[in-house]
């Protein structure tokens, strides 16, 4: 968006120098009304993250991604193997849904959202500016010696980072395994479970690793949803931008003078102070126009804004606009595009809805037994035998479980191993099962037949079968 004519400045990132080596970002403490905003989202953003594999809906964990054993809850409902199609349509929506805000409102996502923005902005850097102090401070630490303060600093720091990151491994765990094995591993002691106490200090090294020395470089290397806004956003799209034509004027930036009339010398409200670059967290100049280091953190807006309050001209210089709006002042409005976007969403949530709803709390299987055909037994009665797959998804047994035929009277008749069978809570039960017909029913050599599920008389769900026989001349 309306970068510079010389655009060398895309051809290297602010995190690694001329040598190719990292050069370390030591951002300026944020402060202001959008900073504000994003401490009041984080945190009750991190409450949730902390407390969600602790609550409870209807017995199921909120959120529970156990991909070992293939169960999964979302926001309480719980989802097996059967409901993977339910689950792929989750996730179609989430990734239709951030395509719909990043097309609208660029990588609102990344600043606000996003964990790795959260933890690294809220927590650890944070607590470094509590240890190290603010930005000056840290470049005087860094280039000082090794005195007892500088590592009293780092050692405090880094335990303190290691704390965190171990306790984060752990929710994450929780997510991972459920949390009521959780507490029953930490109640137990670690040692008797090495199994998990060793993928559990991996995850504490990968996030130590992550906030104490990768940091900025996940959203400008690895995350791939930088390169994504590249393909997104338009002239239309709300980022945190730059008005270059109040800011340059007809003559360019220029440093600020007390009683000096810039407009008439034709001078922009920039004053190059460089202050929107030191609270950067990626190190941009956001006044090169849209980069694909920034995540829309609005920092820059509030050092902006602040320094046009200090010499008494109009804030806004850096604030959440499109290129459309900076160039022809056209005010934000729903495109074609996403309107397209709107549409597609909306109906993807309605067939999700409509699935949930018919979706049944226990899900039956019956299938023939591979290698069986069909068993000619006295007065024309024709046998196959099935076996059968209960799935109970809910937090109470199913009990008095038995098979019917639907539209066969008479002589059909359903012979079970038992007359009926419980379902555990969440769990599954398999078993075999015969159906007998009177040849005289039979259609051809392959009938389909309706089995329906009762528990205590209540039919709770209908599976499909095929029924082999003699070919019919």
């Amino acid at each position: 968006m309306n970068a510079p004519e010389n655009e060398s400045f895309r051809d290297s990132i602010a995190t690694i120098n001329e040598e190719g080596k990292r050069a370390w970002i030591f951002p300026k403490k944020p402060s202001g009304k959008f900073y504000d905003y994003r401490k009041y989202v984080s945190y009750f953003l991190l409450a949730f993250l902390f407390s969600a594999p602790f609550i409870k809906v209807n017995g199921n964990q909120f959120l529970m991604f156990n991909v070992l054993e293939r169960r999964f809850n979302i926001f309480g409902f719980p989802f097996w193997p059967q409901d993977f199609h339910l689950f792929v349509i989750s996730m179609i929506i989430g990734v239709i849904f951030i395509t719909l805000f990043t097309v609208a409102f660029g990588r609102i996502f990344c600043g606000w959202i996003c964990p790795q923005t959260i933890f690294m902005e809220m927590v650890f850097r944070r607590i470094e500016y509590w240890i190290d102090g603010d930005r000056g401070k840290q470049l005087r630490l860094k280039k000082s010696g090794w005195t007892s303060e500088k590592i009293r600093k780092r050692v405090l720091k880094h335990t303190i980072f290691v704390i965190i990151s171990f306790f984060i491994a752990n929710i994450f765990l929780a997510y991972l395994i459920g949390s009521d094995k959780l507490l029953g591993y930490i109640k137990e002691g670690p040692l008797e479970h090495l199994g998990t106490l060793i993928p559990l200090l991996i995850f504490t090294g990968i996030f130590y690793f992550v906030f104490s020395w990768f940091r900025e470089q996940v959203c400008i290397i690895a995350c791939p949803y930088g390169r994504l806004q590249g393909v997104l956003l338009d002239n239309k799209s709300i980022v945190v931008a730059y008005d270059h034509k109040r800011g340059e004027g007809e003559n360019g930036r220029k440093k600020w003078r007390k009683n000096e009339d810039r407009a008439t010398l034709g001078y922009g409200d920039c004053i190059d102070c460089l202050q929107c670059v030191h609270v950067c967290p990626t190190g941009i100049d956001i006044r090169n126009g849209t980069q694909l280091e920034c995540v829309n953190c609005t920092a820059c807006i509030d050092e902006c804004d602040t320094i046009m309050e200090k010499i008494g001209l109009p804030t806004g210089l850096i604030r959440y606009a499109s290129e459309a709006n900076i160039e022809d002042k056209e005010p934000f409005k729903l495109t074609a595009r996403l309107k397209g976007y709107i549409v597609v969403l909306t109906v993807l949530i309605g067939v999700l809805i409509a699935m949930l709803q018919l979706r049944n709390e226990l899900e039956a299987r019956v299938l023939r037994l591979p290698g069986q055909l069909y068993e000619h037994k006295e007065n024309n009665i024709i046998s196959n035998v099935f076996t059968y797959k209960l799935v109970n998804k809910t937090t109470e047994p199913v009990e008095d479980v038995s098979f019917k035929l639907k539209d066969y009277k008479g002589t059909v008749k359903l012979v079970s191993t038992e007359n009926t069978v419980t379902v555990p809570r969440q769990g599954l039960e398999e078993g075999t099962l015969f159906i007998e017909l009177d040849q005289s029913l039979l259609k051809g050599d392959k009938t389909e037949l309706t089995i329906e599920i009762y528990s205590k008389d209540k039919l709770i769900e209908t599976t499909k079968v095929n029924f082999l026989g003699p070919r019919s001349f």
